[in-house]
């Protein structure tokens, strides 16, 4: 049995959840999200809890068993509180900033990269260098935050680039001259 999966997800009072089928409709404070479970999974409502259940003890059950009750609780989370992820740029003369609900960051590049948010995801930029992705969804913070990201992934000589906040670039050694 799923240690995970055999949880049942506390429903919160502000937040509206139906479940159709294998269609799982999450409404809260910040938004509304709906997603299509994959098969293999029975998703039912008891005592203001979602409870996750196999259908049969096939192996593509069993894997799906955890996996259906994380996404159903990450809905219910992102609904409620929302999610963020925050990014930091280092090097020289790189900068971002935030014009309506577009991040132009400039990193190093003969022009700006700009980058549109989608719907429910917005930018912030502090000090011209920290960058943050926040929204309701997890799965599109997560999107954003990694194309961010890839504008001008961290190099391991210098450590020069853009980077999630707290992660460890493991740096090389460049080059040793002749004696």
């Amino acid at each position: 049995m799923s240690r995970i999966g055999k949880q049942p997800v506390p429903i919160p009072a502000q937040v509206d959840v139906s479940i159709d089928g294998m269609t799982v409709k999450v409404k809260g404070p910040r938004g509304e999200l709906t997603r299509t479970l994959p098969e293999g999974v029975i998703l039912g409502l008891k005592d203001n809890a979602v409870v996750v259940t196999r259908a049969n003890e096939s192996r593509n059950a069993r894997m799906r068993h955890g996996l259906c009750r994380s996404l159903v609780a990450n809905m219910i989370e992102g609904v409620c509180n929302g999610y963020s992820k925050k990014l930091e740029m280092v090097g020289v003369g790189y900068r971002a900033q935030v014009k309506a609900s577009t991040l132009v960051i400039s990193a190093g590049y003969s022009h700006p990269v700009e980058l549109e948010a989608p719907e429910g995801i917005t930018f912030a930029v502090e000090a011209n260098t920290r960058i943050t992705v926040r929204g309701y969804d997890k799965e599109a913070v997560g999107n954003e935050a990694a194309k961010i990201r890839a504008v001008r992934p961290p190099e391991p000589y210098k450590g020069k680039g853009i980077r999630y906040e707290g992660e460890r670039i493991l740096r090389k050694a460049g080059k040793t001259g002749k004696k």
